[in-house]
């Protein structure tokens, strides 16, 4: 396992991040915790969680593992923004949510800090100056280390950035977005954002769902039974007949291509194309079992060459939007 910074800021994690959205869910404590023991002892010590996950109890059970771990050796993220109970108050980005939301994390997790504590999403009821000014206090009275974002399109993240640094608040240094081989829209903006204002990006869902594991190939017509692509068992990506198009599985054969090429599973390919794309920290890991991890882990330790990574980069391209293609054909000189 290597070790990265992210974004600007004096924080380093391994280039693998564990996310925890099947604890307590398709993982129960027991697995949770020997997947986490299994992720530790591969080095890596940058673990995801959110309050909204299974409920709470995702926080609790990384909560019960890390009162026997040092708590200095990890980095422990969370986030916060969706209602977790009922009352008028329980979300959003305003000072009463957060503050409280803070405080039940810290409770959960059992710890008096939190790494890196990450807005869910932009709030557009909310004075931009009140979310980023509660979140600067969070930071200066110790509760939190760094901050960072998920689900910002790129003009939220530049204003952010923009007004943090005129008001002298603590800067957003990570960005949490959709980011794999397949769904590659972040590209277009949201990269350069952070790649210009020094915010590391952690992408999650880099399998897309499952589906760069190898398991759907060209030819299928419906996502196997039971499956997390058969119904609407994931509906932040999309159903099988909105999702699956001729660039998919121009992406999913070359994926299998190269995989089969390199003697790697096309899990262990899709992580490393990421690992080596502009502007990536760590991508985000989800497991149910110690095997996935494992799978997972083998993304670490090698590269790919450029001529593989052309071979997938090219598979996956997407003609771009106005007025970025317009630009991209125009002369770079003053008239």
């Amino acid at each position: 396992m290597e070790y990265r910074y992210i974004g600007g800021s004096g924080l380093r994690v391994s280039e693998l991040c564990l996310g925890t959205m099947t604890f307590g869910n398709e993982a129960d404590e027991s697995a949770s915790h020997e997947i986490l023991d299994r992720y530790a002892e591969a080095g890596g010590d940058f673990i995801d969680t959110a309050d909204v996950y299974s409920g709470g109890a995702s926080e609790e059970i990384i909560g019960r593992w890390l009162a026997r771990q040092r708590r200095d050796s990890l980095v422990i993220a969370t986030k916060g923004f969706w209602a977790t109970g009922d009352a008028g108050n329980d979300h959003g980005g305003g000072r009463k949510h957060l503050i409280s939301a803070v405080h039940a994390s810290l409770r959960r997790l059992g710890t008096d800090y939190i790494d890196l504590y990450q807005l869910h999403c932009f709030d557009e009821t909310t004075p931009v100056e009140e979310t980023l000014s509660t979140l600067d206090t969070l930071v200066r009275t110790g509760l939190v280390r760094h901050l960072g974002v998920s689900n910002y399109a790129a003009w939220q993240l530049q204003k952010s950035v923009d007004v943090a640094r005129f008001r002298g608040w603590e800067p957003f240094v990570a960005a949490q977005p959709l980011y794999n081989l397949i769904d590659r829209e972040i590209e277009t903006e949201l990269v350069p954002v952070c790649r210009n204002e020094g915010v590391g990006i952690i992408p999650w869902s880099p399998m897309r769902g499952g589906w760069l594991t190898g398991k759907y190939r060209r030819g299928m017509t419906s996502a196997p039974a039971g499956s997390r692509w058969d119904g609407d068992k994931q509906p932040w990506l999309g159903n099988w007949q909105d999702s699956v198009d001729e660039r998919v599985w121009r992406v999913t054969d070359a994926l299998i291509d190269v995989a089969s090429t390199l003697d790697r599973s096309p899990a262990q390919v899709a992580l490393r194309w990421l690992l080596q794309r502009p502007g990536v920290t760590a991508p985000i890991i989800g497991a149910r079992t110690t095997e996935q991890l494992s799978d997972n882990l083998g993304a670490t330790g090698w590269s790919l060459d450029e001529k593989h990574l052309e071979q997938l980069t090219a598979a996956g391209e997407q003609p771009l939007p106005y007025p970025h293609a317009y630009l991209a054909r125009s002369p770079r000189r003053r008239p």
